[in-house]
């Protein structure tokens, strides 16, 4: 990057927020995604919307690339720079601005974490639902960014279903306000669903405004120990079948199960196929009849355990089950390829034995966990980069998983994004028309292609 460039960068955000030693590119070279690696050209830290505004007018002026980056947890490389382009991180833009108790919205800046969020609002006795399993390192613009879900997502939805609001600086520089604190708008085209998901590649949010609920009154936490994998996946649809939509319904298969328990020492079982975490929230007597419902249908399902949590310290442990599942498993390989194949509810028990057949047929290790609640299943390889034989092997067997996603009316990612990992994918799915399409609104927000090229398309 010429010296030039980076002086005006400099004038811009401050010297000491300009990163341009190899040490510290080398940092911003890789995300949360295996396998990829890509040195920035330069690695901005603005302090604010103004900075963010001029450093888009410079870069697009100059025809220079810029990648958004929040805490760099991506699972897809979206946030990595392709061609030694410019890194914009949003650490310093971190603020929350506002929660108005009176419209029940919270405003914030990009580089907020998740789980900030979360505590700041239920202290008010507020509920922020998305919580991605990142969520105490995500940053909420990586989230708005990503369309992130999270454990809760079956009863509440995702992050597309909270953000009223956002400002977005264009790739030219102008700002961009859409939405806002109105529960009703429909005045002109709605583009804040289209911002939501964009990954960076129309836009840099600068603010965001997202709804917020009351805070449920109570819940119970249960965990269902199931000896045959598929009873487990039957009864996932049968809670639903019942018109049971509990906040949490998770699942873990066996190599997940043993490998949680090693690392984290919560009392799963090593003796079953699977167990479902599951959750109801609400009204006290609400919940208890939800409860008791679930315990029926997966008793019916052949359970062969049940239990429920005593009181709220049982269940934050049974939750980190969950939660520590990714760690859990990439302890056993150098390389841990997680994935997000998501379907149909009713099509997860095919689902899962899709995975399992095509990690023995082409000789891998897989396990799964996920969102079972809302088809969103995260089969997830271990293996070792440096084998390339086994790396072949392995997504060869994910291509496999991804095309019988698709065939039952699934989709290549429920959560992480397409970013440069699955664009190859893309347009099995979506089709020419699809790619078209989005080609045109990328052409509309960007026709110099300066914001985060290379990913999605």
């Amino acid at each position: 990057m010429e010296q030039s460039l980076i002086k005006d960068l400099q004038n811009i955000v401050g010297q000491q927020y300009t990163l341009t030693d190899r040490e510290s590119l080398a940092v911003y070279g890789y995300d949360s995604t295996p396998e990829l690696e890509s040195l920035p050209g330069a690695v901005l830290l603005p302090g604010t919307a103004e900075e963010v505004s001029r450093i888009m007018r410079l870069c697009h002026a100059a025809g220079i690339s810029v990648t958004p980056r929040g805490s760099g947890t991506n699972l897809s490389g979206g946030s990595l720079s392709v061609n030694r382009g410019v890194v914009v991180q949003t650490s310093r833009l971190n603020r929350l601005l506002e929660i108005d108790e009176e419209n029940l919205t919270a405003t914030m800046e990009p580089g907020l974490i998740t789980s900030a969020l979360h505590r700041e609002v239920e202290a008010r006795g507020l509920f922020y639902p998305p919580d991605p399993g990142s969520m105490n390192i995500s940053t909420m613009g990586g989230n708005v960014a990503e369309n992130s879900g999270g454990l809760r997502g079956l009863k509440y939805g995702v992050t597309a279903d909270y953000v009223m609001g956002l400002e977005t600086i264009l790739a030219d520089g102008e700002l961009l306000r859409t939405g806002g604190k109105v529960v009703k708008d429909v005045a002109g085209y709605s583009l804040n669903p289209l911002l939501v998901s964009s990954e960076g590649t129309l836009g840099f949010f600068t603010g965001i405004t997202v709804k917020l609920i009351p805070k449920p009154q109570g819940k119970i936490t249960m965990l269902a120990h199931f000896p045959v994998l598929q009873d487990a996946a039957l009864a996932v649809s049968a809670i639903i079948a019942a018109k049971v939509i509990p906040a949490t319904l998770e699942f873990l298969d066996k190599v997940t199960i043993k490998c949680v328990e090693e690392y984290a020492r919560v009392g799963l079982p090593l003796d079953v196929d699977a167990v479902l975490l599951i959750e109801v929230d609400g009204h006290p007597a609400v919940i208890a009849e939800e409860a008791a419902a679930v315990a029926e249908i997966c008793t019916k399902h052949r359970c062969s355990f049940f239990q429920t949590a005593k009181d709220a310290d049982e269940a934050l442990k049974l939750a980190a089950a969950r939660r520590t599942a990714l760690s859990a498993l990439a302890r056993l390989k150098p390389t841990t390829i997680l994935e997000d194949a998501t379907v149909p509810r009713s099509c997860i028990a095919a689902m899962l034995k899709v995975i399992q057949d095509s990690a023995r047929k082409h000789n891998v290790t897989i396990g799964t966990f996920g969102h079972a609640g809302d088809g969103n299943l995260h089969p997830t390889c271990l293996t070792d980069e440096r084998d390339q034989d086994e790396i072949k092997r392995a997504h060869t067997a994910f291509a496999e998983i991804f095309d019988a996603a698709i065939a039952m009316g699934g989709t290549i990612t429920g959560e992480h994004g397409v970013g440069i990992a699955k664009k190859k994918y893309l347009p099995k799915l979506v089709g020419e028309s699809g790619i078209r399409v989005m080609r045109g609104i990328k052409q509309a927000f960007d026709p110099k292609g300066i914001l985060n090229p290379g990913k999605v398309f």
